[in-house]
């Protein structure tokens, strides 16, 4: 991936600076996010890099490698929310909530290529604002600390493209260490590099691609979010987070059963489910956060109902075959599963998964493992 050369045939001349920002899987923690809850995720080593100069003349040139067409030309002055522009709209978005926030970013020439999975639910959006962001961050001397950045591309995705995402994804792929779980409170972007190396203890993290391509700004995802703020007030809360495990039984009671019932009913469990896989794994017992992961899954599938049939296969194959546990990560309605499994038995619990797609005449599975990875970082 060179995107050196690239950018210099595109723009006549070499970038100032290479930068590079991860994609990211989500360990446990789903939904929690924008509920000002508790969230535990790892970079990939999959990343999104890009060469960059900037310009002082108000124009934003882009361009990406993985997609069809030339040169995206844009006036910093004149960039629109929710006005369309397809993939350019992420790094776009990043440019125009910096300018909001009366940052003097004056243009750009950006060159990108991506290796990460797009429609996979493993943040290959979040990754472009960040490595946007990061890249402008230090070309203008912004000083902006990396969750003001998460918090910037967090802005562009939510206002600027029109997915009301978190900021999980925004902070794993700026904050995330090498050989760590990013333990993220997302109520005040506090966090914890939680040690987490499977291959020390012998355990490999498969990340398992069903192929269905999932579209966070269809509506689901809009829908599930406001059946938990209205939820959170109806119990007279400001988010979900301020409600505990402990206290459940008497918000559902309250609640009375029925869709929004059920949403809360996932997001305070799987808060409660972030500790436990935490107190887990600082207690070095990692082998027992397997089944932590396929309870977090039965609760997305059938409490905020966001599963789909590949997802479960993936999670009942994987069981089935031996695997420590499974489950969905990301928005979901397709996307990728994540799948503990003792390394020795990472290979077979991989065919077992295959052949259960083949079995029901789905599209071929994508499987690699996930080791935590470090975050966006300056390449060059």
């Amino acid at each position: 991936m060179n995107v050196a050369t690239g950018f210099e045939a595109l723009y006549g001349t070499a970038p100032e600076g290479i930068w590079a920002a991860p994609g990211r899987v989500n360990l446990i923690g789903e939904y929690t996010d924008f509920n000002d809850g508790f969230v535990l995720p790892l970079a990939l080593p999959h990343t999104t890099v890009a060469a960059v100069s900037r310009r002082d003349d108000g124009v934003l040139r882009l361009h990406s490698a993985d997609t069809d067409g030339g040169v995206v030309q844009l006036d910093t002055a004149t960039l629109e929310p929710l006005s369309g522009g397809g993939w350019a709209a992420y790094p776009a978005g990043v440019v125009w909530a910096l300018r909001a926030a009366g940052h003097p970013v004056t243009g750009a020439d950006v060159h990108l290529a991506s290796t990460v999975p797009t429609g996979a639910g493993l943040s290959s959006s979040a990754a472009l604002e960040v490595v946007t962001a990061l890249a402008l961050n230090d070309l203008f001397g912004l000083g902006l600390t990396r969750p003001e950045l998460a918090r910037i591309a967090q802005r562009a995705e939510n206002a600027f493209v029109g997915v009301p995402c978190g900021v999980m994804d925004q902070m794993a792929s700026a904050c995330a260490e090498e050989g760590h779980a990013l333990h993220l409170d997302t109520r005040d972007l506090s966090y914890r590099q939680v040690p987490f190396d499977p291959a020390r203890e012998g355990l490999t993290l498969l990340v398992v691609d069903t192929r269905v391509k999932h579209a966070l700004g269809d509506g689901a995802y809009a829908e599930r979010r406001a059946g938990c703020e209205a939820g959170a007030r109806a119990l007279g809360v400001r988010t979900l987070r301020e409600v505990s495990a402990a206290h459940l039984p008497d918000a559902l009671a309250r609640l009375g059963g029925g869709t929004t019932a059920r949403y809360v009913r996932h997001v305070v469990s799987d808060n409660d489910r972030v500790a436990r896989t935490i107190a887990l794994l600082d207690a070095g017992r990692t082998r027992e956060v397997g089944p932590v992961l396929t309870e977090g899954h039965a609760s997305l599938r059938d409490d905020l109902r966001v599963s789909c049939p590949e997802l479960d296969l993936v999670v009942t194959a994987a069981n089935t075959a031996g695997a420590l546990g499974a489950r969905m990560t990301g928005g979901g309605f397709g996307g990728s599963a994540v799948v503990l499994v003792e390394s020795a038995r990472a290979d077979a619990v991989a065919t077992a998964v295959e052949g259960a797609f083949a079995g029901a005449g789905y599209t071929a599975p994508g499987v690699f493992p996930a080791a935590p990875s470090a975050g966006a970082r300056r390449l060059a």
